[in-house]
């Protein structure tokens, strides 16, 4: 007897014969939203320095889906940058079910396994020069369906934030402010609920200090937020103002002077991403526990140098120990 085409490959069927409309089911519209994005954001990028080029790989898994990793290393402007697409087709064990019930409802709680999709973009970008901030980026879906690939149960999540080694006033404003413009074009409470949820998850207990100064961060919205369309609409225009509200002070920043003493701090706030990524990161240690996980693509988030000096003390009343203050006790910046 024939095997029946699992659910990846009756939707690279549908892609390939009928393309993705707004008609097609929100699975491949986050796909093709994401692979369109990542396509714009290593473009605008690479404008910034021509000369480094990305290296793209695109992988595939077993059980349906793939992505693409572009990576670019010892550049000009970034020591480190990578902007990743992920789609992940699967199927959840029954304790995975009872937990995701907690916030969605919708999945059946009788079943043993479920069929499951994601997808999302994710990019870190670690710059050379110590007064222009690492940033990061996820934006994401997931959704479960039944065998024959019916969803029923959704839920978007994600979020941007900016970490910088030394901080600019002015860089810090710009950055939310265009994320709060975004966030006020859906819901005008978006901002202040889900910068709050931002400067929560980003917090290193162990350092008892934030891993940057923040942005926004959302997770599991599904249609108790909103239906799917409007949530669908926040997430792209999410998406869309991420190069607006960095690329400005990327440039602004890159081509400043510095010496040692910014390059040993800047490797010092370093060790601090590293140490949240590893230790507090929810979404690192998913994908490392997923069946099948490409590891060299959840680890391109970490920088490509970072130290460790012990019982080391910002000196009083300089830039480092500002910066600090700031991470300790976050503030609103709009």
């Amino acid at each position: 007897m024939t095997e029946a085409p699992s659910i990846a490959d009756r939707d690279t069927i549908s892609k390939r014969e009928s393309g993705v409309t707004e008609e097609s089911p929100m699975r491949l519209r986050m796909e093709a939203l994401i692979k369109e994005k990542q396509r714009e954001i290593v473009a605008a990028l690479q404008e910034l320095d021509p000369a480094n080029k990305f290296r793209t790989d695109t992988w595939s898994r077993p059980a349906g889906g793939g992505g693409t990793s572009c990576v670019q290393q010892d550049g000009n402007v970034f020591e480190k940058a990578g902007v990743n697409t992920s789609i992940v087709y699967g199927t959840l064990p029954r304790p995975a079910i009872q937990k995701m019930r907690v916030n969605h409802k919708a999945i059946d709680p009788d079943v043993d396994s479920l069929e499951f999709f994601a997808a999302g973009l994710s990019l870190v970008l670690h710059p050379q020069n110590p007064n222009a901030p690492t940033v990061h980026l996820n934006y994401r879906y997931f959704e479960t369906m039944d065998g024959d690939g019916k969803c029923n149960a959704w839920w978007f999540g994600g979020g941007t934030d900016l970490t910088p080694t030394y901080l600019y006033d002015e860089d810090a404003i710009h950055f939310h402010k265009s994320i709060k413009d975004t966030c006020d074009k859906h819901d005008r409470g978006y901002y202040p609920r889900f910068k709050q949820w931002c400067d929560t998850y980003f917090y290193i207990p162990h350092r008892q200090e934030s891993r940057g100064i923040g942005g926004i961060f959302f997770d599991d919205l599904d249609d108790q937020e909103k239906d799917q369309e409007q949530l669908f609409a926040f997430v792209k225009d999410c998406l869309s103002s991420f190069l607006p509200g960095y690329l400005p002070i990327v440039t602004r920043r890159k081509d400043m002077p510095f010496g040692e003493r910014e390059k040993q701090w800047q490797q010092l706030r370093r060790g601090r991403y590293v140490e949240f990524n590893l230790v507090n990161d929810r979404g690192t240690s998913f994908g490392l526990n997923t069946p099948s996980a490409r590891v060299e693509s959840i680890l391109m988030s970490l920088p490509l140098t970072a130290r460790w000096v012990y019982m080391h003390e910002a000196e009083k009343g300089s830039r480092e120990e500002r910066i600090l203050g700031v991470l300790k006790k976050p503030i609103d910046w709009i």
